[in-house]
Parts: C-alpha cells; sequence; structure tokens
C-alpha cells in the first residue's frame, strides 16, 4: 500500500446529451479485449467520423424586419476521410437571435460545405466583403490566387504567382495572417520573400536576337533577377512543419488598384509574422523573430528571441515596442484601439513555459503586465498562463476583460476578469474559446467520453462570469462506454526534487464502463511528449479507440509538464531519465494497486520525449512492460544534436544553458549520453514497435534507427514502420491510421490477448 501514498482521485461521468447513435455499435465480452483486426478498423473507421473544430467567427449583427436581432456564426471543422487519405474542411453556418445580452434562439443554417483549396480566409470588419488566399492547380502548375468576394460575387481574383512579387503566402499560424485595414481598403498578409532565379555558370550565352526593343528591354529586365552559381546555395528554414518558410516578408494589396506591394523597412535580421494593421492604418505591428546567428525550430518553440514591432508606411521607419531580451507572440489590438496584448517568456530554456501577459498602450507608449509568471498555484488555484496563441478575438467588448486559453493542470479552461476559472460544467473536460464578439462567445468543449461540442453564450459583467448560461448549436455524441479519472499523485519523499520540493502531478485514467466483477483489464500507458507540454481531458481519437476496445489507458502529466505553475516546468531540466521515468512508474504502480488492473499486461507507448519515456522505462524496468510502442522517439541527445532543428533541447534538458556561440565539450556529451534510453538498451527485453517520420527534422528518423539496430544486434524483438512524406506528427490520415492499426495489433500480440 506505500505505492498509493499521496494518491487521490476525481471522477468525472460521462453524461451529456442522449441522442439516438444510429452507427454500428460493437458487442465485446466485457473481460475480453477486442482483438479482431476487421472489428478494430470497423470502430476505428466509426470513431473517426467525429469532426474537431477549427474555426469560428462571428458576423455583424443584422436587425430583423420584426426589431430582432441576429448574428450568423461560421465555423471550420476538420474530418479525416479515410478512403481520401486526406483531412477534409469544411463549413457550416448557424443564427443566432439575441437582445446583446441573452441568446433568445439559435440553430444551424443550412448544411455543411467542404472548403477546398483555402489557405486562408477573412470576413472585413463590416462583414461587406470577404477575402481568400486560394491555391489550385493549372496545367500541372501551383498557383496561388487572392480573391475579393462582396455578397453573392467573386469581384476579384489576383493570380500571386503570376505577379512575381513575391514567393508563396505563409498560411501557418506561426506567421501567417490575413488582415483587413480598419478602412477595408488594404489587405495585409505575410509571404516568402522573392529570390532571384539562379542558373549554372555554364548556362548557354547569349545568342544573335531577333527580338525587338521592347522585346529585349523585357528581357533584360529579367536577366536582372538571375544570379549565376547559386542554384545549391543552402537557405535556413524555421524547422519542422515550417520547411519552406526562411525569409517572410509583409505584403500589402490595395484593393483599388489591384497593386501587391513588400512593406520596406524592416529590418533585414528580422523574420516578420503575426501582423496587424495599427490603429487609423498608419502602419502595421507585427512580431518579429531573430534570424542571426542562424534559425531553430520554431514551432511549439515560442520561446525564441523575438519582439513586437512597428513599421510606419508613410517614412518605412521601424520601431520596436517591446524589450529585445525576451520572446513575444500572439499580439491582440482592442477592439477600442488603444491597447495591444500579447504573451511573453524568457528566451530558451524550456520551451513551453509559464507566459507573462503584457499590455502596450498604443497611446502613452507604456507597457504593463497583466498577468505575470506563476511559480505555484495560487489560493483559487490559477496556476499561470500557458500559451503561444491567443484567440484572434480575445477582448470583451468594453476593452476591457481578455479571456485566455489555457492548461490548468489536466484540463483546458479558459479565463477572464482577475482570471478565476469560469464558464465550467463537470460533463466537459476541456474548453477553448475559439473567438468573442460584441462579448458574444463561440467555444469547443470536449472530454475523454465526448468529441467537440459548439456551445455559445454571451459574456457576463465583471464579477458574475460563473453566471454564464451556454447554449449548444452542435452536441456530439457521447460515448457512454467510457468511463475517465483525473487522478492526482504526490512523489515519495525520496524522489521529491530538492531544488523544487513539494509538486505534485496528474494523470487521465480512461477505462471501459461496464466491468464484469473481478475483471483485470490490461493497462496502456502513455506518457506525453515535450516534455514540456501537457494533456488535458478532452477527446482523443485513438485513446478512445483504445477504451472501447476494452484497454484502460492512463496518460501521465509528470513533473515538468505545463499547466502546473513555473517550478514544475523548472524541475525537470537536468533530470530527464530519472524524474519524470519515475513519476511515471509510480503513477503506475498506484493504478495497478487499485485493483482493476493486470500488472501481467501492461504496455507502454509514447511519442517525442513521450518515446524517449517509453525506451527509459522498458530499460530500467525490463521486466515489468509487455510490449512498448515508440513513435519519433529521442534515444540518444549526444548523436540528435547535430542533426535536430532544436539543438537547444538537447543542451536544455541535459541539464545546460544553452548559448547559439557555445561549444559543446565531452562533460556535456557524455551527460546527454547517460540520460538517454540508449544508455539502458542492452537491459531491454521488452518487444518494440517503432514508428518513424521520413520527413522529421525535430527527431531526425536516424534516432529512431539507431535504437532498432541495437534492438537487433541483442535480438530484442523489433518492427519499424516507415512513413514517407510525413514529418514528427505523422499526423498524415494513411499515416496515423495504418500506425493505430499496427499499434493496436502489436499490443494485443505481446500481452497474448
Amino acid at each position: 500500500m506505500a505505492l498509493a501514498r499521496g494518491f487521490k482521485a476525481t471522477l468525472f461521468s460521462a453524461r451529456g446529451m442522449l441522442l439516438l447513435n444510429s452507427r454500428v455499435s460493437f458487442s465485446r465480452v466485457s473481460d475480453q479485449v477486442l482483438t479482431s483486426p476487421e472489428d478494430i478498423a470497423k470502430l476505428y473507421r466509426e470513431q473517426s467520423l467525429f469532426p474537431s473544430l477549427s474555426r469560428a467567427d462571428v458576423g455583424p449583427v443584422i436587425t430583423s424586419q420584426y426589431g430582432g436581432k441576429y448574428s450568423n456564426i461560421s465555423t471550420e471543422w476538420t474530418q479525416r476521410d479515410l478512403e481520401r487519405n486526406e483531412n477534409v474542411k469544411f463549413c457550416r453556418q448557424y443564427i443566432v437571435f439575441h437582445d446583446d445580452k441573452s441568446i433568445v434562439y439559435s440553430g444551424p443554417s443550412g448544411n455543411c460545405t467542404e472548403i477546398k483549396g483555402e489557405l486562408l480566409s477573412k470576413d472585413s470588419p463590416s462583414g461587406d466583403m470577404k477575402a481568400v488566399v486560394r491555391a489550385c492547380t493549372i496545367k500541372g502548375e501551383e498557383k496561388q490566387f487572392l480573391e475579393i468576394w462582396h455578397k453573392n460575387s467573386k469581384i476579384k481574383s489576383l493570380n500571386l504567382t503570376a505577379l512575381k512579387k513575391h514567393g508563396k503566402v505563409y498560411e501557418d499560424d506561426q506567421f501567417g495572417c490575413l488582415v483587413w485595414s480598419h478602412s477595408e481598403t488594404h489587405l495585409l498578409y505575410v509571404a516568402e520573400k522573392k529570390r532571384p532565379k539562379a542558373e549554372s555558370y555554364f548556362e548557354s550565352g547569349s545568342e544573335p536576337s531577333l527580338l525587338g526593343d521592347e522585346e529585349e528591354a523585357v528581357k533584360a529586365e529579367k536577366k536582372e533577377d538571375t544570379v549565376k552559381g547559386d542554384q545549391f546555395v543552402y537557405y535556413e528554414d524555421w524547422g519542422e512543419a515550417l520547411v519552406s518558410k526562411s525569409t517572410p516578408v509583409l505584403c500589402v494589396l490595395d484593393i483599388e488598384s489591384n497593386n501587391v506591394s513588400v512593406l520596406e523597412g524592416v529590418p533585414d535580421n528580422i523574420s516578420p509574422g503575426q501582423a496587424f494593421w495599427a490603429p487609423n492604418d498608419t502602419g502595421v505591428v507585427f512580431v518579429g523573430w531573430w534570424h542571426e546567428p542562424f534559425r531553430l525550430g520554431l514551432k511549439s518553440c515560442p520561446n525564441r528571441r523575438s519582439s513586437l514591432f512597428y513599421v510606419d508606411l508613410t517614412g518605412g521607419k521601424c520601431e520596436q515596442l517591446s524589450s529585445d531580451s525576451a520572446a513575444v507572440s500572439s499580439p491582440r489590438l482592442s477592439p477600442d484601439l488603444c491597447r495591444i496584448v500579447y504573451l511573453e517568456c524568457g528566451v530558451y530554456g524550456p520551451h513551453q513555459q509559464c507566459s507573462k501577459l503584457c499590455m502596450y498602450d498604443w497611446y502613452t507608449k507604456k507597457t504593463s503586465v497583466v498577468v505575470d509568471v506563476v511559480r505555484r498555484a495560487s489560493e483559487d488555484g490559477f496556476t499561470g498562463i500557458y500559451s503561444s496563441m491567443l484567440s484572434h478575438q480575445c477582448w470583451s467588448a468594453d476593452s476591457k476583460r481578455i479571456l485566455v486559453s489555457c492548461a490548468q493542470r489536466s484540463r483546458k479552461v479558459f479565463h477572464s476578469n482577475r482570471f478565476v476559472s469560469c464558464f465550467l460544467e463537470s460533463d466537459m473536460g476541456s474548453w477553448c474559446l475559439l473567438t468573442i464578439q460584441r462579448d458574444l462567445m463561440v467555444v469547443s468543449c470536449s472530454s475523454p467520453s465526448c468529441p467537440s461540442n459548439l456551445r455559445v453564450a454571451f459574456l457576463p459583467s465583471s464579477g458574475s462570469e460563473n453566471e454564464v448560461s451556454w447554449v449548444t448549436l452542435e452536441a456530439a455524441q457521447t460515448q457512454p462506454e467510457i468511463d475517465w479519472q483525473i487522478l492526482s499523485f504526490t512523489p515519495p519523499s525520496d524522489e521529491d526534487n530538492s531544488q523544487y520540493p513539494g509538486l505534485d502531478f496528474d494523470a487521465i485514467l480512461l477505462k471501459p464502463k461496464q466491468m464484469k466483477e473481478g475483471t483485470k483489464l490490461p493497462l496502456i500507458v502513455s506518457p506525453h511528449g515535450g516534455p514540456h507540454s501537457v494533456v488535458v481531458a478532452e477527446w482523443l481519437l485513438s485513446q478512445a479507440v483504445l477504451c472501447k476496445m476494452g484497454f484502460g489507458v492512463l496518460q501521465v502529466n509528470y513533473r515538468g509538464s505545463i499547466g502546473y505553475g513555473q517550478d514544475s516546468i523548472l524541475s525537470l531540466p537536468g533530470n530527464v531519465g530519472t524524474q519524470d521515468v519515475k513519476d511515471v512508474q509510480f503513477a503506475v504502480e498506484s493504478v495497478l494497486a487499485q485493483g482493476d488492473f493486470n500488472r501481467e499486461k501492461v504496455a507502454v507507448t509514447g511519442g517525442s520525449h513521450g518515446g524517449f519515456l517509453a525506451c527509459h522505462l522498458i530499460g530500467q524496468y525490463p521486466d515489468f512492460y509487455k510490449a512498448c510502442v515508440a513513435r519519433n522517439p529521442v534515444i540518444n541527445l549526444a548523436s540528435m544534436i547535430g542533426s535536430t532543428d532544436i539543438p537547444d533541447w538537447c543542451v536544455v534538458e541535459a541539464g545546460f544553458d544553452y548559448s547559439t556561440n557555445a561549444q559543446l565539450n565531452p562533460t556535456m556529451l557524455e551527460q546527454m549520453l547517460t540520460k538517454s534510453p540508449i544508455k539502458h538498451v542492452t537491459q531491454v527485453k521488452t518487444p518494440v514497435l517503432l514508428t518513424l517520420g521520413e520527413d522529421d527534422k525535430r527527431v531526425p528518423n536516424k534516432q529512431g534507427i539507431e535504437y532498432y539496430r541495437s534492438l537487433k544486434a541483442l535480438q530484442v524483438p523489433v518492427r519499424l514502420l516507415w512513413y514517407p512524406n510525413n514529418n514528427h506528427s505523422l499526423s498524415k490520415v494513411d499515416a496515423e491510421s495504418d500506425g493505430f492499426m499496427n499499434v493496436a495489433l502489436w499490443i494485443i500480440q505481446h500481452l497474448a490477448l
């Protein structure tokens, strides 16, 4: 019973709206796991039909002929299409009648429509126009167009590729934007800088010309954009998932003249993004990332040195608005056009940290801290802000409150006013603010037993946030077979961190609801990656399917996870491979002590740092786990540092400070090797399935191959799956679905189910 010390659990029921389920249901003897590949694939297909919300926009308030007010809500969803092997995007409209304080009536307006080719889209402030950046293939060539729609017709379509003012438009969340000026006369977006055409020194020289003078002049002008000998020059990019992005530029379309121009004034050593129009359209505000002396991977790394800048349109002067020794992201202008809020954290160190919420006053030029870094949870339970992206609309209508979605321990919630958690209901584990317009909030909420729901409500007056009345626009099918719990753990005293004592951590446990008395279920242990990330109580396809198959699933938020205070994050660097491994094992042993699970049938899975932990666990506890699955795992910090897009990660997590000009030494390399799973490979007995992405720049696939070869040499059962055209996330539909089937069958085989 000693292992259960410091262990407590909170059970959340899987209640929700009762909906008729016309889909196939699977009968399964309660003490038997679903093992047929055909039945597993059928179950996976059924569960993959649940879409997820990706975006929402609220249209202008319209007064009907009867005097009632209403607004249209446009939503975007994504869904896996297993036949087409792609994630499809579709939209659906809803109508909400209201009196500016409460909702009188709401409902869908028409059916879903698939969105094809849209990279970016944005309604104008008045709602009269819509801008779309669209990609399409014409005669085998990929082209990008910028379209302007007005009411019921497309009034402009510019072939951006043919204009040759810049390269491809950025559509990602890191840099990308499509923003109307306040006057609705210009559009702002980000694209790759135009690069001169490169040709060989041995390109055939000029020949006698039969062209006219004017044609010769055009040819000569084109020749000026050609550089000899540069066709094999290496251009740095911004790493994983941003491989085609190197040098972004700010671009402006003058809608009346159809003229596209690239803004001047941005310093050459800065990469601009996340831009928007300044008050009165006098210039552009943007985040600028320093890319000297070299670029580091930016995705999921908000700790890169960056600042808030303003470039004046008339004089081209660029002004820095925030500190040059911090990392900033996600600036948002208030409705009264007076203040800009943004997130700020330290440079380098852990990739994900507790952020400050800062505010810049446009007219006084003063910056203040609205919410500071939180080291430990406050009395009301608030643990700090853990996000690198605010909702695109996050201000209340009176410009006095900001709403922030982020993890608080093992749940995602959002906060308002004095950042006291509000708007929560027990049927949903996590809430995400999609947008707020004129105090009408649009949210997505889900739980491990219920896919995404779409809900709306008006923001109550300050101090009355818990009186909010939610209206459901789209209710998802609750899965009554799934029970879930949030478990809290206090590590044993001998595993406490002396520098950061008294920290605890959580895990989320899923298990089938109907269990035959005396049944002991197989258990799959799943620590998250990062390591400074978190798994929250929300809908995840793979975990839901495994649970419905008959497995228990334990997702562990070990110390070092975000959402628990900055101290918890800082406790892990230098202790990877020990503290995080012991936390996971302690959680597993504590759950097994409950008696619901069979300790002879325990498997471990994980990706990235989760794969690092999975491989550590089977090396440090060689007789405990009967099957292991590692997706793009970190295996050897010392060999990874020279090939990853985040070499700073290897240095920091090994326990050292990172600097771009610091040189590795034998002590550092020895420490990296000591903390790596490869150190324990000779003790491994557990059969291992490795799944690797061919295009992974974050944890290069050579890491998994190194482990594969070591296990083969030791004659440990090992299988490797190789996914072409997939990066670190292995998120393409064919890789994700094939990976799930192979994972499930590998675990079934080696747990002897």
